[in-house]
């Protein structure tokens, strides 16, 4: 996956995917969300999302079940024919690394299996998406030291194969791995981005259809917009 670069002097903007895994939604909604550390080059000491870049391996791993057609056709709307899969495989690739938490079905991997994916086949997994729902889009705006077009993803969290409790295996990355209740997650330090798309998780805790549309947060040197996808080519007007 190519990188992109919004100015000369400026970072390279990179593909990435974010999962807000949601649990208890019929009653009191709570997501899963870690913290960055204080010396991390980019939101130190924020509690997030997990979720990262998209690498250049995530194209060719194999997934067991796919994305919806919606999801796809919406995350392809403004963006490279064919990225849908490869969002999709870093979305379960970075869950797992930051939280240890699979998305996964039984199933045998076609091919020899990427050395990142060992562990993940050897419980008999292979990554699965088609529990994964689209529902925000955000580019980092210019002057940060690191700058991302970020998918996020929501996930109901009884679609994991594993323990939602268990963070035994997540990578060092996220530290204070906790499940928090939605209406008091604004309590914690959060980036400006995750306490926007909050407040589109909230209003849809309890409404497991995909969206109508998605909400596309995009900056750039000029301006800032809010536009819309609906998974077909948008106007200029």
């Amino acid at each position: 996956m190519s990188d992109r670069t919004a100015a000369a002097e400026g970072p390279p903007i990179r593909d990435a995917a974010t999962v807000i895994v949601l649990r208890d939604r019929d009653t009191r909604p709570r997501v899963l969300m870690g913290q960055r550390g204080a010396k991390a080059a980019f939101m130190p000491n924020k509690f997030v999302f997990p979720g990262g870049a998209v690498d250049a391996g995530d194209r060719a791993v194999p997934l067991a079940t796919p994305l919806t057609p919606v999801c796809t056709a919406r995350l392809e709307d403004d963006a490279p024919a064919g990225i849908a899969h490869s969002l999709a495989v870093a979305a379960i690739r970075e869950l797992w690394e930051e939280t240890g938490q699979l998305l996964g079905r039984r199933a045998p991997w076609p091919d020899t299996v990427p050395t990142d994916w060992l562990p993940f086949a050897g419980a008999g997994l292979r990554p699965s998406a088609e529990h994964l729902q689209f529902v925000f889009r955000a580019i980092t705006p210019p002057g940060r030291p690191r700058r991302f077009d970020a998918r996020f993803f929501l996930l109901d969290a009884e679609a994991l194969v594993s323990d939602p409790d268990d963070f035994s295996e997540a990578e060092d990355e996220l530290a204070h791995l906790q499940w928090i209740e939605v209406d008091r997650v604004r309590d914690f330090d959060l980036p400006f981005i995750t306490e926007v798309v909050l407040a589109e998780v909230a209003a849809r805790a309890r409404d497991e259809a995909p969206p109508e549309s998605v909400p596309f947060f995009h900056n750039d040197a000029e301006e800032s917009l809010f536009l819309r996808l609906h998974g077909r080519p948008m106007r200029e007007d």
